[in-house]
């Protein structure tokens, strides 16, 4: 069966990302159909999409809301459901069913209302409550926090000196990374991995909480890996006074969450930094210099990483 209505633009845009992107965009009319067709659903609105996935609002055999999730495979994605799973809708989206090899989830339709309306630091308060709920053992199959970034110290270490990071910085990084690594505490524990402003949502009615958690990226790791993607989001409101805007989120989370405010600290100096780093690989892909949203991005990471130590 074939999805009928054509994908909207910007879908259709994520084929420009590189071949296999293109064949996801290919693929996704026919994968659409199908579970529609497997599951029983009916669609129910037009649509939406985030970066990496398309969400489709949808009725169940009994006629009840839902969304439909299909998102690109990749690393990143291949255990939302495990992770969701684990939550059970404490904290999180709900579950109704997943098919992981085609990363298709049918979740709970909730209200589109995130927390991009709320105060900067009212919504970071939120966010490190949240944290609780979320921040519970990690289920044995997920990938370990320390192996995700130990895959990237001899990226660092071939930086040349040229890159757009100071020597220093990738020093720094790269003692933090040796340090934590050897802590038994940097695993274990679920985390999300890209908890911000928008990847939280209202709660339904059977929910506990004011707000759940959406699009997890989990790892089994450390719960001071989280804050950082609530510091470089929203960025533009940050205008006039970045670090001490950085600062006054960066403790509203640590304070909220009960987080140790050094280790924070040193799990949002690594974050930046890869973050830089991929930017980096991502240009020398493409065989070109940085362009100017690139110099952004590495001006907006390398910010987060110095006002947090200062």
């Amino acid at each position: 069966m074939t999805w009928p209505h054509p994908l909207p633009e910007p879908v259709l845009a994520f084929a420009d990302r590189g071949p296999a992107w293109a064949a996801y965009v290919d693929a996704l009319p026919g994968l659409l159909g199908d579970l529609l067709g497997e599951w029983s659903l009916e669609a129910a609105g037009e649509t939406w999409w985030g970066h990496t996935a398309v969400v489709l609002p949808v009725r169940d055999a009994d006629g009840s809301p839902a969304v439909l999730k299909v998102a690109f495979p990749d690393d990143e994605t291949e255990h939302e459901a495990l992770a969701l799973q684990r939550w059970g809708g404490h904290g999180a989206v709900r579950l109704q069913r997943a098919d992981p090899r085609r990363r298709a989830l049918l979740l709970e339709r909730l209200e589109r209302t995130d927390l991009a309306d709320l105060w900067d630091v009212q919504a970071c308060e939120e966010v490190g409550a949240l944290y609780g709920r979320l921040h519970v053992p990690a289920p044995p199959r997920l990938r370990r926090l320390t192996d995700h970034v130990g895959r990237y110290v001899e990226p660092l270490r071939a930086l040349p000196p040229a890159a757009p990071l100071p020597r220093r910085m990738v020093e720094q990084c790269l003692s933090l990374i040796g340090d934590l690594a050897g802590d038994e505490r940097s695993d274990g524990v679920l985390v999300h991995g890209d908890l911000h402003y928008a990847n939280v949502l209202a709660a339904g009615p059977d929910h506990h909480t004011d707000w759940v958690a959406i699009d997890p990226k989990p790892l089994s790791g450390d719960p001071h890996w989280e804050p950082a993607p609530l510091l470089w989001n929203r960025w533009e409101e940050l205008a006039g006074d970045v670090r001490g805007g950085i600062r006054r989120r960066f403790h509203a989370i640590v304070d909220a969450a009960g987080l140790d405010e050094d280790r924070a600290v040193a799990w949002t100096v690594v974050r930046q930094v890869l973050a830089v780093l991929w930017v980096v690989q991502a240009a020398v892909e493409r065989g070109s210099a940085l362009d100017a949203a690139d110099r952004a991005v590495v001006t907006r990471m390398l910010s987060v990483a110095k006002a947090v130590q200062e």
